[in-house]
Order: C-alpha cells, then sequence, then structure tokens
C-alpha cells in the first residue's frame, strides 16, 4: 500500500508492513472495523431510504432496504402536518443559549483555574473533577426543584429554555476541556496584556478566546450535538407546545394520530441538521476527539 511505503512512525512502519503475518492481521482488522462502522451507519440508512416507501411496502413482511417506488411527496405532506418548522426554530434557540453557556461559562471557569489561580483554586478544580464521577441522575430532582422554586428570589424557571441554558453553562467536562487547552497558552500573551492595562475579564475575551477558536469550536459543535438530541429536560420543563423542541415534538407523535412511516419521516427530519454539521465540520469533529490531551 502507498500508505505505508515511507511510514516511520506509529504502530505500523513500512518495514512492519513487509511482513506477511502483519498485512493478514492488519486487513483482518480494517475488515472488522469496517463491519462495525456499516452496522452503525444501518439504521441511518434504513429510516433515509423507508421515509420515500408508500405505506403498503413500509409494513410489508419480510421488510425492503430500497424502495421499489419513490414518494417524496409524503416528505412535504408530514411537515406540514407537524408544523416542525415551529420546533426546528425553539431547539435552534436552545442550542444558540446552550453554545454561548458552554463557551462563556465554562470558559471562564476554565480561564480562573489555569491562569487566574486564586486561593482555593485548586480545590475547586478538584471539585469539578469529581462531579464528573457522579452519574447525572443524582442530580436529576435537586436541579429540578431548583428550577421549580429558586432559592434566590423564588421564582419558577419552568415552561422556559433557562433551566437548559443553565445547565450547559455548568459542564465540568467543557471546564476540564478548556482548562487543559488554557494551559498551553503562553504566559507571556497575558502579562503583555496587563503591562497595557487589560484587565482579567479583558485579556479573556481579547486575548484566550482568539487564541483558542479550536477548543471553542469544538465545545460549540460538542454543545449542539448534546442539545439537538436532548430530550429529558426539556420534556420534563417544556409545557407549551409553541416551546417544545424536536425531540419533545416526535415524542408527542405516538398520541397525535400519526402513521409509522410519518413517524420514520420525522425522524428523518430530526437527523438532517446532524448529519449537515459534521459534513461541514467533521475536521473539526475529529480534531476536539484529541483535545482533552493536551497538557500545559
Amino acid at each position: 500500500m502507498k500508505a505505508f511505503e515511507n511510514k516511520d512512525t506509529g504502530i505500523l512502519t513500512s518495514l512492519d508492513f513487509k511482513l506477511k503475518r502483519v498485512r493478514i492481521g492488519y486487513w483482518i482488522m480494517f475488515g472488522v472495523l469496517l463491519a462495525i462502522s456499516l452496522s452503525f451507519l444501518f439504521p441511518a440508512v434504513w429510516i433515509i431510504l423507508s421515509s420515500f416507501k408508500d405505506v403498503k411496502e413500509f409494513l410489508s413482511t419480510p421488510p425492503t432496504l430500497f424502495p421499489h417506488s419513490f414518494h417524496p411527496e409524503k416528505v412535504i405532506k408530514v411537515w406540514s402536518k407537524m408544523n416542525i418548522s415551529r420546533s426546528y426554530l425553539n431547539t435552534l434557540i436552545v442550542s444558540a443559549g446552550d453554545m454561548f453557556f458552554a463557551i462563556v461559562v465554562n470558559g471562564l471557569a476554565g480561564y480562573v483555574i489555569s491562569r487566574l489561580k486564586p486561593k482555593g483554586a485548586n480545590l475547586v478544580f478538584l471539585l469539578v473533577l469529581w462531579s464528573m464521577m457522579l452519574p447525572s441522575s443524582v442530580s436529576l430532582v435537586p436541579l429540578f426543584m431548583t428550577f421549580m422554586d429558586f432559592p434566590v428570589g423564588h421564582f419558577s424557571m419552568m415552561n422556559s429554555y433557562w433551566p437548559m441554558w443553565l445547565c450547559k453553562g455548568a459542564n465540568a467536562f467543557n471546564v476540564l476541556l478548556f482548562k487543559s487547552f488554557f494551559d498551553s497558552i503562553s504566559i507571556s500573551y497575558i502579562e503583555a496584556a496587563r503591562i497595557d492595562g487589560c484587565t482579567d475579564l479583558g485579556i479573556f475575551g481579547r486575548i484566550i478566546l482568539p487564541l483558542s477558536k479550536p477548543v471553542v469550536t469544538t465545545v460549540a459543535i460538542f454543545s449542539f450535538n448534546a442539545t439537538w438530541g436532548e430530550f429529558l429536560w426539556p420534556y420534563l420543563v417544556l409545557k407549551d407546545k409553541a416551546l417544545y423542541t424536536v425531540p419533545v415534538q416526535i415524542f408527542r407523535m405516538k398520541s397525535a394520530g400519526f402513521m409509522m412511516d410519518e413517524y420514520v419521516i420525522v425522524l428523518l427530519f430530526a437527523m438532517i441538521p446532524l448529519l449537515i454539521m459534521f459534513l461541514l465540520f467533521q475536521k473539526q469533529i475529529m480534531h476536539g476527539v484529541s483535545l482533552g490531551g493536551i497538557k500545559g
């Protein structure tokens, strides 16, 4: 293979690939990984193809993968029947707020722990790490009670997007990600800004964030991806139909008299934004997987 002709780094080098047993093992592993990848892709491909089948073919036994006849008009019909455009807009609003809080609040927390380091910063960082070990179900009831009756001011956040936004602003993984990346930024930039009279908040906005585009992009993409598929908190908090997000709207379809083939079309609507995001930002997504290992 051309990829191994001049390869002298990594697990396999060009010398290793000359051995027959190494080539056999490589292709066996390649075949296994390819089969696993196809098994993950199959549900998405099935949903996309099944969206264009008529009802008879959709319910036929045995099921067919490729439709015998295409009916694209069903997509437009279901879109109008469900009025999913409103749910799309609601989900985009929630996603935008989540990305803002995930970047600004978690970024500030990582900046304080990484660069300002006030007294008690190490203890706070330790508590952040400990919080990652707790299952999310532990905090579900206390958070829900807090949103029902906020201790300061005694007001309710129910039937609004604030609970989702605030939860994204307290994400331990994002704090750790920002802190690890900020550790790699040279302290000379911060010292030069302080000599010029820049405040700590100004340094964060004018120096740190512009130098942190990779981690900011990664957090924004991961936040959007998580928000678009989030069901639990929107289902618990949102009671007004006009505020429903896409996952909640899909769940409510079960009691709205929709046919199974129409339900699959709505699943296609939910998949499209994530597919577009992956196609546009696949390089940033794959690069973001390695950001957590950055060391100062």
